[in-house]
C-alpha cells in the first residue's frame, strides 16, 4: 500500500471520528427544540455536551488540515467548488460555539431564547449540509480537464445529495437522542428513548434507500459488507433503545455511523472527487496527492500526535461520564443567572 492510499484511509478515519462524535452533539442541539419542554431541560441537554463539543470539532480541523497537506488538489477543488455550503457550515459552527458560551451570560428571556434558536438552527443546518456535501463527492461533480469545478450551487442540490442530507440529519438526531437517554435521568430520559424510536425508524427508512442507491451506483463487495453492518447495527440500536440499554444503543448507533461513512469512502476509492463529465478528469489518490516526502513526514507526525489526542479526549469523556437531570440545575442557573 502506497502512502497516498494510507492517507486516504486516515482521512476517512478522521471523518468517521468527526461524524461519530460531532454527530451526537449536533443531535442534542436539534433536540433542544424537539425534546426539551422548558429552560431547565434545555440547560440539561446543553450540559450533556458542554464539556465535549469543542473537543469533538478538533476532528474536523484535523480532517481538513490532513486533506490540505496530503491531497492539496482535492482540498483546493473541494473548497472552491463547495465554497457556499462550506461557508454556511463554518458560520454555523462559529455561531453555535458562541451560543453555547453566551447563552447564560445574561438572565433576560429574549437573550437566552435567541441563543437557543441559534443552537438549534446551527446544529440542524450543518447536520444536513454535511450529508449533501458527501453525497455530491460520492456521486461525482462537474470537474473539467483541469480538475476545476465548473458547476453551480444548484447542481449540488440533486435528489441523491438531498437524500444524503436527510440521512445525516435524522441519523445524527437519533444518535443525539440515545446519547441524551444515556446521559440523563428522570422524565427527560424516558422521553428521549421514545423520541429515539420514532427518529430511528425514520432514519432506517431513509438510510436504507440512500445506501442501496449508493451500492447500486458505485458499490462492490466491500461496500456491501459495510451496508449490511450499518443496517444491522441501526436495527440493533433501536432494539437496545427499546430494552432500556442506552449504552448499547449509543454504541450501536455509533457503529451505524462508522459503517455508513466507511461505505461512502469504499465506494469513492481510488477517486477522491469523481468527475461527472469525464472519468479521466476525476481526482484520484494518485493525481491529487502531495509528494512522497511530504506524506512520509506527515505519517511520522500522525504516529506521534494521534495517540496523545485520543487519550486526552477519552479521559475527558471519562471525567464527565455521570448522568444529569433537572434536579442538578440550580434554581438561579435554570433561570439563566449563571452559566
Amino acid at each position: 500500500m502506497e502512502l497516498h492510499d494510507v492517507w486516504f484511509v486516515l482521512i476517512a478515519v478522521l471523518w468517521i471520528g468527526y461524524f461519530f462524535l460531532e454527530g451526537f452533539d449536533f443531535g442534542v442541539g436539534v433536540l433542544t427544540k424537539l425534546l426539551a419542554r422548558d429552560r431547565p431541560e434545555r440547560r440539561v441537554l446543553i450540559n450533556t455536551i458542554g464539556p465535549v463539543w469543542d473537543g469533538n470539532e478538533v476532528w474536523l480541523l484535523t480532517a481538513g488540515g490532513a486533506t490540505f497537506a496530503a491531497f492539496p488538489e482535492w482540498y483546493a477543488t473541494l473548497f472552491s467548488g463547495f465554497y457556499l455550503p462550506l461557508l454556511v457550515i463554518l458560520v454555523c459552527l462559529i455561531v453555535r460555539g458562541v451560543a453555547f458560551e453566551y447563552r447564560a451570560k445574561r438572565p433576560e428571556e429574549n437573550w437566552q431564547r435567541n441563543w437557543e434558536h441559534a443552537i438549534f438552527w446551527c446544529s440542524l443546518i450543518p447536520a444536513f449540509l454535511w450529508g449533501v456535501a458527501f453525497g455530491n463527492i460520492v456521486r461525482g461533480v462537474k470537474l473539467d480537464q483541469s480538475h476545476e469545478y465548473v458547476g453551480g450551487v444548484l447542481d449540488l442540490l440533486n435528489p441523491y445529495a438531498l437524500l444524503g442530507g436527510l440521512v445525516t440529519l435524522t441519523l445524527f438526531t437519533f444518535h443525539g437522542a440515545v446519547f441524551t437517554a444515556l446521559k440523563t435521568v428522570g422524565e427527560i430520559r424516558e422521553r428521549a428513548r421514545t423520541l429515539a424510536l420514532w427518529v430511528g425508524l425514520t432514519t432506517a427508512a431513509l438510510a436504507l434507500i440512500f445506501l442501496l442507491w449508493t451500492q447500486v451506483e458505485n458499490g462492490d463487495g466491500q461496500s456491501l459488507v459495510a451496508l449490511v453492518v450499518a443496517v444491522v447495527a441501526l436495527v440493533a440500536a433501536l432494539a437496545a433503545n427499546q430494552a432500556g440499554r442506552e449504552g448499547w444503543s449509543f454504541a450501536l448507533s455509533g457503529v451505524t455511523i462508522v459503517a455508513a461513512v466507511a461505505m461512502l469512502f469504499l465506494t469513492l476509492f481510488p477517486n477522491v472527487m469523481p468527475s461527472s463529465l469525464n472519468d479521466e478528469w476525476s481526482l484520484t489518490v494518485t493525481n491529487a496527492s502531495s509528494s512522497p516526502y511530504t506524506l512520509k513526514i506527515m505519517t511520522w507526525c500522525a504516529v506521534i500526535a494521534t495517540p496523545i489526542v485520543m487519550l486526552y479526549q477519552g479521559w475527558t469523556y471519562w471525567v464527565f461520564r455521570k448522568r444529569i437531570g433537572t434536579q442538578h440545575i440550580a434554581a438561579e442557573a435554570a433561570a439563566g443567572s449563571a452559566h
